[in-house]
């Protein structure tokens, strides 16, 4: 009882700290407006430029090539005190320049670092991310999974956010089994359940019974699915079952 909640007090202390949303992000150094930049961050890669944490923020100012100019983020103003994401996510985290947001402007750029509003019309160089998804439909077991997403893409998915969980449900209606692969493991010893990346499970979706009881590894590790029919959400399942997968892609 005592280890119990040890760990989940453990649990809950990495994950206040964890970094929960990774972002790959793209510099285009060419001038458009906001809106055609959205656009193009839509139909290359997945949108213009969110930032919820300082450690996205440290990853988006090393993405930019021209550090003294503007940039397009995907920050933008919808009321008078409203300010949201161009791909729908909630506002986490700001990082305004001295005497910012002024009024009268609606959306962002950066530059050095600190963000400052601009109208919709200027011209700017812009900043996107991405996390295509993938369903790759190979019956194949979890580490033969992981080694095809590795060695053809970039890795198993990690649904760390709403956000990202959004997605899935989204691309997993693909899949031609009834559960499809996460990047998700049970680290057995300690009965805690971990990304690929070695971060904790802080934003969870688990199906009734799955995920926060113990685990019996004794026969087979197990891993973590999701499911591609109703609710989509997350079950257990032994590594050796062959399912689709989910890899992401540069």
């Amino acid at each position: 009882m005592a280890q119990t909640l040890y760990l989940s007090l453990l649990l809950i202390a990495l994950c206040s700290i964890s970094e929960c949303v990774q972002r790959q992000y793209h510099f285009i150094n060419e001038n458009k407006t906001w809106t055609e930049a959205q656009r193009y961050c839509r139909e290359k890669y997945t949108d213009l430029a969110t930032v919820d944490n300082m450690n996205d923020m440290i990853q988006l100012k090393k993405s930019v090539k021209v550090n003294d100019g503007y940039a397009w983020i995907g920050l933008q103003k919808m009321s008078v005190y409203k300010w949201h994401w161009s791909s729908g996510d909630p506002v986490l985290f700001l990082n305004w320049a001295s005497g910012q947001p002024a009024e009268g402007d609606n959306c962002t750029v950066m530059r050095n670092g600190k963000w400052f509003v601009a109208p919709y019309s200027d011209a700017w160089t812009f900043i996107c991310y991405n996390n295509k998804l993938i369903v790759i439909q190979q019956n194949l077991s979890w580490s033969e999974a992981l080694r095809h997403c590795r060695q053809n893409h970039v890795d198993l998915v990690s649904v760390q956010s709403v956000e990202m969980q959004r997605r899935v449900m989204n691309v997993v209606k693909l899949a031609s089994t009834e559960a499809v692969w996460l990047g998700l493991h049970n680290f057995c010893s300690v009965n805690m359940w971990l990304w690929l990346s070695g971060d904790m499970v802080c934003y969870q979706n688990w199906a009734p019974g799955n995920g926060s009881t113990p685990e019996n590894c004794k026969l087979e590790n197990r891993k973590g699915a999701v499911q591609s029919g109703g609710d989509q959400t997350w079950i257990s399942l032994p590594e050796s079952h062959r399912l689709n997968f989910i890899c992401t892609n540069h």
